[in-house]
């Protein structure tokens, strides 16, 4: 009966709040909520459209949709509370420095996608002779747009919960290793979460999927002087 997010904007905490408040007293329902909240300083936008707030509940939604075009590259990013900034600071480098389209996705909650999908899988597993159904997830997160990079500051399980349910290629970024205090700038390049290997992944794994020439991967690591004699941070 826990709910669990971890909000990016204003706007989101607000709309959890508001719908928080209304399951726990106004519908009675045996839940408790738990938000993390940043103290990171950044400017937040308005809410982008009504319709979105189901999202914002569910855990997903989009702030920028995937092109509709078919011979465009398209790598997709999610990412769930302030690292919310670094994936569209990512997409802005995908874009402009090796032309792959990338759609942006804040994923309010990997635990509240995962038990959703879970329900689905299990739904469709006891009911084999009816039209399987769809999680949200696989609704929001089609294999046509491209292989997953997603990213919190949380370890990579939290994000990898939901592997099993996407469709795609996936690939998931987090803070394993020991804490410790130190600028934001310095603690992403330490964990390998910032911009720079949001987007040395999402060319990495478009390579494998053969959407991309390989040398792409050097030329990223050159091009963003990558350290790639730095220890892996979950072994220090």
């Amino acid at each position: 009966n826990l709910k669990a997010y971890d909000p990016a904007f204003s706007y989101e905490i607000a709309t959890i709040i508001h719908y928080g408040l209304k399951e726990m007293y106004e519908w009675q329902k045996d839940v408790f909520y738990y938000l993390t909240l940043e103290n990171e300083n950044y400017i937040h936008p308005d809410l982008l459209t009504e319709d979105i707030k189901e999202g914002i509940i569910k855990g997903i939604y989009p702030i920028k949709k995937p092109l509709n075009k078919k011979k465009q590259t398209k790598i997709q990013l999610l990412g769930s509370g302030s690292m919310v900034n670094e994936i569209i600071a990512a997409a802005e480098l995908l874009k402009n420095d090796w032309g792959i389209d990338a759609s942006i996705w804040s994923v309010t909650s990997y635990s509240e996608l995962h038990k959703e999908a879970e329900d689905v899988r299990r739904w469709n597993i006891l009911h084999p002779s009816h039209n399987p159904k769809k999680s949200f997830l696989e609704y929001m997160i089609k294999n046509k747009n491209g292989p997953v990079v997603a990213v919190s500051d949380y370890m990579k399980l939290v994000a990898e919960q939901i592997s099993p349910y996407i469709r795609c290629p996936f690939v998931a970024l987090g803070t394993d290793g020991f804490g410790r205090s130190d600028t934001r700038e310095n603690l992403r390049d330490f964990f390998e979460v910032n911009r720079y290997y949001i987007v040395l992944y999402a060319i990495d794994i478009l390579a494998i999927n053969k959407m991309v020439a390989k040398n792409k991967i050097n030329e990223c690591i050159k091009k963003y002087k990558i350290d790639v004699s730095k220890p892996n941070p979950n072994k220090i």
